[in-house]
């Protein structure tokens, strides 16, 4: 059983583990004052999904735009990295303390774990990361993640929790993901405008979609947008976890969005294995190599990446490093576990196999990504 619509988010057989994400500006005030009583009708709510036979993590926004109201930091905390860490660092004791004591009035148990890019795009942290979330939860814990911003840089950032949260999903075996937001949904256009339509479903975040959302955030607080959401949709979507976007501004908000049946929901499109959908989470490359047209055809019919397809060779990698694939005109359309440092692709691209052995002086490996290490975007 599966997901298919924004009711089955709730429904213990087609989503068991669920994870939810919640932004800034929906935690904090404009002022930097918690929305308390806010933030206590969600632990009611997740403490309801949790009577339900739903085990669910959080992923929660907030610890800069807390900490720089409490350290009367200007804009919001975010003029410098010093600010935004250092901010990062008070609000995220708070904000976990207030978790705790929110779901201790239900009995149940907080867990914080603080998370960064790295974490999740090295496999060794990756798989340690996925252990914590596993053990936490079937210990009765609620896992509350939020971005490490103490120590994280813009160089090692997500930049935004809309894609740690669709990660979060992956590591966790999660079958659902719900962003709680501003809006209803994505529109067609801009909701402001008369003439823009809520799209309920979507199979397949396209070009076309993405041209309908607005990159930014609405409050100021936030570091995401609509355009983050669709890109967490797409991470989400090939590792077969079903994404919703909900308005999460009233009091109760997800029986809200569910009695009203609003919502975008975004159906997965495959069901990648564990190891396919960390590589086709990766967001940061050592390096990227381009291939021909051939090559490109080659990768969709369902083939491995020869050396022969290759025309350019880009950055700095290692053997087992994940890079990005790109066509001629740049556009990526895979990423995968090279099998091959970035000198010897360089030394190799274009050749066929038997030249390969002739160039190296050693067998060649079977490709320079294997379709089993590769997955097409």
């Amino acid at each position: 059983m599966t997901i298919e619509t924004l009711l089955d988010f709730r429904d213990i057989d087609k989503c068991p583990r669920l994870v939810i994400k919640i932004g800034s500006a929906l935690l904090v005030h404009s002022d930097g004052e918690p929305r308390f009583e806010w933030l206590r009708t969600v632990a009611h709510e997740v403490a309801g999904a949790r009577e339900r036979g739903q085990e669910v993590i959080v992923v929660a926004s907030g610890s800069v735009a807390l900490g720089a109201a409490m350290l009367n930091l200007p804009g919001g905390g975010r003029e410098t990295l010093a600010h935004a860490q250092a901010a990062a660092s008070v609000g995220q004791i708070f904000l976990a303390s207030t978790w705790a004591q929110m779901f201790a009035e239900h009995n149940l148990m907080a867990g914080q774990v603080l998370l960064s890019l790295d974490d999740l795009e090295n496999r060794g942290r990756y798989l340690n990361a996925r252990a914590t979330l596993r053990e936490l939860l079937k210990r009765g814990a609620v896992p509350i993640i939020n971005e490490n911003d103490t120590t994280a840089t813009n160089e090692i950032k997500f930049g935004d929790n809309d894609r740690l949260a669709a990660r979060v999903a992956q590591a966790s075996d999660a079958n659902g993901v719900m962003l709680l937001t501003d809006v209803d949904g994505l529109y067609t256009k801009h909701p402001s405008e008369p003439d823009a339509e809520l799209l309920t479903e979507i199979r397949g975040v396209t070009p076309e979609i993405h041209a309908m959302a607005t990159g930014g955030s609405g409050s100021g607080m936030g570091s995401g947008g609509m355009s983050s959401k669709l890109l967490a949709a797409e991470i989400a979507e090939r590792a077969g976890i079903a994404l919703t976007i909900i308005k999460g501004v009233d009091e109760y908000p997800i029986g809200r969005a569910m009695s009203s049946n609003m919502g975008t929901v975004f159906l997965p499109k495959r069901d990648d294995n564990a190891f396919k959908s960390w590589i086709g989470g990766r967001m940061r490359f050592n390096g990227s190599v381009r291939i021909d047209a051939g090559a490109v055809k080659a990768l969709r019919d369902g083939n491995s990446l020869l050396a022969a397809g290759l025309t350019e060779v880009y950055g700095k990698f290692e053997r087992g490093d994940v890079i990005a694939v790109e066509d001629s005109e740049g556009r990526m359309i895979a990423k995968g576990m090279v099998e091959y440092d970035s000198p010897q692709c360089e030394a190799i691209k274009g050749l066929r196999s038997d030249e390969v052995s002739e160039k190296l002086g050693s067998i060649p490996r079977s490709a320079v990504i294997h379709r089993d290490q590769m997955v097409l975007m």
